[in-house]
């Protein structure tokens, strides 16, 4: 096979996984947002504070007067009214990396929505139910 339509092929594949963080995480693509979540263990919250430099925003889904760690939110981004990014946050703590703006985070959990202003730049966010 020649080696143009082998590399053309192998992109393609390549193109089609979700990128993995080093620690194991999975970064999805939205158009321009790439995003990452997780945090329940202790293996997850530091494999996410490893790769915090390389997202823009982070925001924490807890509930409760203590702070306990939620996973399972429903949650779109926002920007200038438009969303940019739906997904389904399988830990307590997403890194996102989005053009620089102000976006409003809208999330659901067991149907109660919550949501949030906040600009490129900010990672310590949260939204506590």
């Amino acid at each position: 096979m020649p080696l143009l339509p082998l590399l053309a092929s192998l992109s393609a594949v390549v193109a089609w996984h979700p990128a993995c963080a080093a620690d194991g995480l999975v970064i999805r693509t939205m158009g321009p947002v790439s995003y990452v979540c997780g945090g329940v263990a202790e293996d997850e919250r530091q494999a996410l504070a490893a790769q915090e430099q390389n997202f823009n925003m982070g925001v924490l889904f807890t509930r409760g007067e203590n702070g306990e760690y939620l996973a399972d939110v429903s949650v779109r981004l926002v920007y200038d009214g438009q969303e940019v990014a739906r997904f389904r946050a399988n830990g307590p703590r997403c890194l996102i990396r989005a053009p620089e703006g102000s976006y409003n985070i809208e999330a659901s959990y067991k149907g109660q929505p919550r949501s949030l202003t906040v600009n490129t730049g900010t990672r310590n966010a949260q939204l506590r139910w």
